[in-house]
């Protein structure tokens, strides 16, 4: 078996969307100044409620629709604890993982009566969307086709987010909201209004990224299956500077490290070191690149 073929980099570009989701929500928050530590928890709360939608209607649009709606909910509290009530992001953030971590661990009892993890081999997951004619190209074709929908969902909200934040009149209050709220308050924008729909867009994005975790790669829940997805997503952002392009870059970078680690398991490797692979290379990052990621975060931050 070889280390690096095609499989690796096909299996790189499904594992890296629920990452570049849950980044581009985190870059939404940080663009109108709030640091959104709790992608973690957003990200469990869509996966499980995904799961729960898909076993009681057996469809998959309003599972994922589900998953997304209960993502949002969580991300309305996080919201409203930050923006008006004017609490601590970070703090804020840290108890949202911890709440839907314990959350959704009593809901598994309690609604599927499982411990651990939840799976129905007659249930359905995404499906995989071959493009015709694409797919036939000997390189392209198997790197580009045949992905869920979710994944190329991933990638066209980046394209669609860069074009909003710097191509709409829209896009820019929140930019301005992010550098400046006293300053951005002043000039008549509702600075508030951006700050909510910010957190929501974020809710949105990260309960698509927990429906493509649970729903894309193995239509399971198991306790705590985001294992980390949601702060390296926010590493992703701060390396990108909140940028959607730069977001890709990232969260391909971690998406490739994540899909290696499972790859060097089949050449009898210690499952301990190629599980904490993708963390390393986090901290790694973070070491040589924290000046780009988190001078512009800190300095967003500041002007809250």
């Amino acid at each position: 078996m070889e280390l690096f073929d095609y499989s690796l980099f096909v299996s790189a570009i499904r594992m890296v969307s629920p990452i570049l989701l849950a980044a581009l929500g985190g870059a939404l928050c940080a663009r109108v100044g709030i640091f959104n530590v709790g992608l973690e928890g957003l990200i469990l709360a869509g996966a499980f409620s995904a799961i729960v939608g898909n076993h009681f209607t057996e469809n998959i649009f309003l599972a994922v629709l589900s998953g997304v709606a209960m993502s949002v909910v969580v991300s309305l509290v996080f919201g409203v604890a930050t923006i008006h009530l004017k609490s601590n992001p970070i703090v804020a953030g840290i108890a949202i993982n911890f709440l839907m971590l314990g959350l959704t661990t009593f809901a598994l009892r309690a609604i599927f009566d499982v411990k651990g993890a939840y799976y129905d081999k007659d249930m359905a997951g995404l499906p995989k969307v071959h493009i015709p004619f694409l797919e036939d190209i000997p390189v392209i074709g198997k790197l580009i086709s045949g992905h869920s929908p979710l994944v190329y969902v991933a990638f066209i909200a980046a394209v669609v987010l860069y074009i909003f934040l710097y191509r709409t009149v829209t896009g820019f209050r929140l930019l301005a909201v992010g550098k400046n709220p006293a300053a951005a308050r002043s000039l008549g924008l509702k600075v508030t209004t951006l700050q909510y729909g910010a957190v929501i867009l974020s809710g949105v994005l990260c309960g698509l990224a927990g429906a493509q975790l649970s729903l894309g790669q193995v239509t399971m829940f198991t306790e705590g299956m985001t294992a980390g997805r949601g702060f390296i997503a926010l590493v992703a952002t701060m390396l990108g500077q909140s940028h959607p392009i730069g977001i890709i870059g990232s969260s391909m970078l971690f998406g490739l490290m994540d899909a290696l680690s499972i790859r060097l398991q089949g050449f009898s490797m210690p499952t301990q070191f190629t599980a904490m692979l993708p963390y390393v290379i986090t901290i790694l990052a973070m070491f040589f690149l924290k000046d780009r990621g988190t001078d512009s975060l800190a300095g967003q931050q500041s002007s809250r």
